[in-house]
């Protein structure tokens, strides 16, 4: 039995915020915070999918955690750097509010906020899409917040910030991710393809990236299927187009302008080919 796959973007999530790409506003800020020791009680990441939310939140606690922490270099060694990446952490609590959205839910997981830390310095709650908690559940998280109990620290994330009550937004330090730029989405992609030996042409990455609307997530999910060609061929963009089901940019342009200019004859022709 082959030993089971590691899909690429589990194998190259980044794990310190020096690997996190794109987002240097948000490094640059929070390698601040760490070096200062200014740590604080609450964090809102908010931000479309795909663009490094839940891995910053996972990063910030290896280093606040880290047995040299707080630190912007986790050593990845110790056990509780070791329990975070392997995504068994006793520390730190990750919770899909899509799922544990009620009041009670809420109330189950705050009632054992008292406890103390067991290998780490904080205690750390990542709440995932905690927009979809209820008004009663986010009432609760409130008065979790508005009194904070020492060495608890709540890191939220959203796709959409909208919907958090202003009350838990304006006790929360925000983070604002942005769409990854497609050029260090290309980039990114042709360090995982070159050491993974994948057969791809540029192009093809920049087809991947254009396709992914700033999601580094789903360009490397993408990538990790394309890789299956790979094998045997070199990867272009028409491979790209035909995973996803679409036409080309070029021809999608080339359509448009026939469409403008009136040219119906054109138009038919161009899509019949």
């Amino acid at each position: 039995m082959t030993q089971n796959y590691i899909p690429l973007y589990r194998k190259y999530r980044p794990q310190t915020l020096d690997t996190l790409v794109g987002q240097e506003h948000v490094k640059k800020t929070l390698t601040s915070a760490i070096e200062l020791g200014k740590i604080s009680h609450a964090y809102l990441f908010t931000g479309p999918r795909g663009t490094g939310k839940t891995s910053t939140a996972r990063i910030l606690a290896k280093s606040l955690n880290c047995k040299n922490g707080p630190t912007i270099h986790p050593c990845g060694e110790c056990e509780s750097c070791r329990e975070i990446t392997n995504g068994v952490p006793i520390d730190v609590i990750e919770i899909d509010a899509a799922s544990n959205r009620k009041v009670e839910d809420t109330q189950n997981i705050l009632e054992k906020i008292q406890y103390v830390p067991v290998n780490g310095k904080y205690k750390i709650y990542i709440i995932d899409e905690v927009h979809m908690l209820t008004n009663h559940a986010f009432n609760a998280l409130l008065k979790t917040l508005e009194e904070p109990p020492e060495n608890v620290i709540f890191i939220l994330a959203t796709t959409e910030v909208h919907k958090v009550l202003d009350t838990i937004k304006s006790r929360c330090q925000r983070f604002d991710f942005r769409r990854i730029t497609t050029d260090d989405i290309v980039k990114h992609l042709r360090m995982i393809s070159d050491k993974e030996d994948i057969n791809i042409t540029d192009d093809a990455l920049f087809t991947i990236a254009k396709n992914s609307a700033g999601g580094m997530r789903d360009s490397i999910s993408l990538l990790d299927q394309l890789s299956l060609l790979g094998a045997s061929k070199q990867v272009t963009s028409d491979d790209v187009n035909s995973i996803l089901g679409r036409i080309s940019f070029e021809v999608l342009h080339n359509l448009s302008e026939k469409i403008i200019f009136s040219s119906s004859g054109e138009a038919i022709e161009l899509l019949n080919g």
